[in-house]
C-alpha cells in the first residue's frame, strides 16, 4: 500500500484554526520530502509548504509564513500543517503530496504520490 490520506478540514471563521494530518503508507512516508499544496477551483496548484523525512528541513511561501506551521510524528506516520489565524483566501482543498526528488519541492511537478485532500473553508 502507497497512499497519503488528508484530514481535517473544515469550516472556521476568520482567525480561526485548524490542523490537517496527512498519514502515509508504503513508501510515501519514507520519501524525501512531503509537503502540502491547496487548490481552489479555476486557480493553479499553490504549494504551501513541505518537510523532509528527518524533519529537519522545511521549505515554505510567504502567502502562509508565519501562520501555517509544518511538522511530522514519524512514530505516526503522520504530517501535521497547523493553520492559525486563517483567513477566507485561505479557502481551499488541500492536498498532502510525496516525492524523492531534491530540487523544485515548490514545484507540484515534483509530486509522484498525492492524497485526496481536504476542503478548508474560512468564512468571514
Amino acid at each position: 500500500q502507497e497512499r497519503l490520506v488528508e484530514s481535517g478540514g473544515g469550516l472556521v471563521q476568520t482567525g480561526g484554526s485548524l490542523r490537517l494530518s496527512c498519514v502515509a503508507s508504503g513508501r510515501t512516508f519514507s520519501m524525501y520530502v512531503t509537503g502540502w499544496f491547496r487548490q481552489t477551483p479555476g486557480k493553479e496548484r499553490e504549494f504551501v509548504a513541505a518537510i523532509t523525512q528527518n524533519g529537519i528541513n522545511i521549505f515554505d511561501t510567504d502567502s502562509v509564513k508565519g501562520r501555517f506551521t509544518i511538522s511530522r510524528d514519524n512514530a505516526k506516520n503522520t504530517v501535521y500543517l497547523q493553520m492559525n489565524s486563517l483567513k477566507p483566501e485561505d479557502t481551499a482543498v488541500y492536498y498532502c503530496a510525496a516525492t524523492n526528488s531534491r530540487v523544485g519541492l515548490r514545484t507540484s511537478s515534483q509530486y509522484a504520490y498525492w492524497g485526496q485532500g481536504t476542503q478548508v473553508t474560512v468564512s468571514s
